[in-house]
């Protein structure tokens, strides 16, 4: 498998789990802020990768 998982903490505080390779938006699940792009290969990350 291509990719991992990565720990991304958003501007609000909330921390998720989101995929590096992700094929759609990913948003906040408290304040709705995008956190991650698809690109076609790794996605863009907009919030802090903790892990």
């Amino acid at each position: 498998m291509t990719g991992k998982f990565l720990l991304v903490k958003c501007e609000c505080g909330n921390e998720q789990r989101i995929f590096s390779h992700a094929s759609t938006e990913v948003k906040c699940q408290v304040c709705g802020r995008l956190l991650a792009t698809p690109t076609g290969g790794k996605a863009t990350i907009w919030g802090v990768v903790k892990w």
